[in-house]
């Protein structure tokens, strides 16, 4: 006799519960073994560069043949100290350390929670605000995730929103994806993320920020979307409560969790006066980088004078300051890592003469297909990278310098590399169970991931079509 689909169903979802994702770094030092290994047997060859509009481009007729070198044991040692060494890696770990930092400082105020909070409580309050919860939050927290690349800071959310959601009618998935799916719908859309935008396009030689305006429509669009996922889901599980994934679940915890307005702190002015300066923050970055040529460490710059000017009004002692600081750092040490791995991997083949060989069998791979279906290949691509490399830093510094010349054979230009990066990333981000911010936002509200990525699945399937057609435009108009 056959099982019958809800055993089926209870079986691979707990199989799912048994998978244990492998740490991010034990992953990249295997694909640096992995690559290391790949240098002996793939051939050496090159490619001559170009100088056009002020960065070097691949010839794509100049490939020739040329002997490799295969990495041996002490390159293999040595190429983690490489990574961490390279020029370009130094400068942005700093940027990351001090963005980090600075952000982390903007936390320890109090700042951005509170004015969620109180935001919280009014909707709680007023029954009349109820249709606006999900879209109001949502756009909050993707200009979040658009803005500053909003990541970590999710989980603390987490213990917020998931009884708000329950007492508002609605079960803890909503809890969960107003905060999470709207920052990473602002990931995929990022405007100027700092942590992969940016580092992107520096990686890229294009100028930091550049086509921010085709990426403020995707954002638009990626926000609508997240808000007509979830706010669909929400009025059916208000209607009937019993269709939601977790209705047993939430049912053991209505008597634990609590929306007692009376532990919320009041909302300070000097908290509101630092909104206001991460905001001004935001608009002079946006024009330094766009009228004034600023580059990584004139932004890095900006974000310490943001830290030490918002400590300064939160009246943070210099202890306090500069704890929070190296908290923030502390955040981001596992992603430095990834990072310096990254380049490692790169400086490697590199060494070995191999990475121009690779980019002839990728365009001999691509040659004959239109420039669209190229780039939605490369959409692929990045999606199952981001599996291996959850860090979108440390994504974009293995993958960028391997994409963007592929892009010049392709004919894809290289401001279409950065966002099939962003949005490969960001998207997949939401399920990934390597990615440590989505295991520790399910573990705070108590969400089997089985259970999260059954849901959620299928509805990332509208925030591809929403990729697909941004890269398809972006292909067709020559995004620059």
């Amino acid at each position: 006799m056959t099982e019958s689909p809800p055993k089926l169903e209870s079986r691979f979802q707990k199989a799912l519960l048994r998978f244990k994702a492998p740490n991010t770094i034990i992953l990249m030092l295997s694909l640096l073994c992995f690559f290391a290994m790949l240098t002996w047997i793939i051939p050496g060859g090159s490619y001559d560069r170009v100088e056009k509009e002020g960065r070097e481009i691949v010839d794509p007729d100049s490939f020739q043949s040329v002997e490799s070198e295969p990495a041996g044991f002490t390159e293999l040692v040595m190429a983690p100290i490489n990574g961490f060494t390279d020029s370009f890696v130094i400068l942005i770990i700093a940027f990351i350390f001090i963005v980090a930092g600075a952000f982390s400082i903007i936390q320890k105020t109090g700042a951005f929670t509170r004015a969620i909070q109180k935001a919280a409580i009014l909707f709680n309050r007023h029954d009349v605000l109820r249709p606006y919860f999900i879209p109001f939050f949502i756009i909050l927290f993707s200009l979040m995730g658009s803005l500053f690349g909003m990541s970590e800071e999710v989980i603390i959310f987490i213990p917020l929103f998931v009884p708000l959601a329950l007492a508002l009618g609605y079960d803890s998935i909503v809890g969960v994806s107003v905060p999470f799916i709207g920052a990473s719908a602002g990931f995929a859309g990022a405007v100027v993320n700092p942590f992969t935008v940016q580092i992107a396009q520096g990686l890229a030689e294009i100028p930091l920020i550049s086509g921010w305006e085709f990426r403020a429509v995707i954002w638009l669009v990626t926000t609508v979307t997240a808000i007509w996922i979830v706010g669909g889901y929400a009025r059916k599980i208000h209607k009937d409560p019993s269709q939601s994934p977790v209705f047993e679940l939430d049912k053991e915890r209505q008597d634990e969790l609590s929306t007692n307005e009376v532990d919320v702190e009041p909302f300070t002015w000097n908290q509101k006066v630092i909104l206001f300066v991460f905001t001004a923050g935001i608009g002079l970055l946006i024009y330094g980088a766009t009228r004034l040529g600023w580059y990584i460490s004139e932004m890095a710059a900006l974000f310490l004078v943001i830290g030490v000017v918002s400590a300064a009004v939160g009246r943070l002692s210099g202890s306090e300051a500069a704890n929070a600081f190296i908290d923030g750092m502390k955040d981001v040490l596992g992603a430095v890592v990834v990072i310096a791995l990254s380049r490692a991997i790169l400086l490697l083949i590199t060494d070995a003469h191999i990475v121009d060989t690779i980019l002839y069998g990728l365009s001999n791979a691509l040659d004959g297909w239109h420039p669209v279906i190229s780039a939605e290949l490369m959409l692929v691509v990045q999606s199952v990278i981001n599996f291996v490399v959850p860090s979108g830093s440390g994504q974009a510094a293995l993958t960028i310098p391997i994409m963007a010349p592929l892009g010049d054979l392709v004919g894809i230009t290289r401001q279409t590399v950065v966002l099939i990066f962003q949005m490969g990333d960001g998207i997949t981000n939401m399920i990934i169970p390597t990615s440590g911010v989505t295991m520790a936002v399910l573990g705070m509200a108590k969400i089997p991931w089985s259970t999260w990525a059954a849901w959620l699945a299928p509805k990332l399937l509208w925030f591809y079509l929403v990729a697909v057609i941004a890269i398809a435009i972006a292909v067709l108009t020559g995004y620059s």
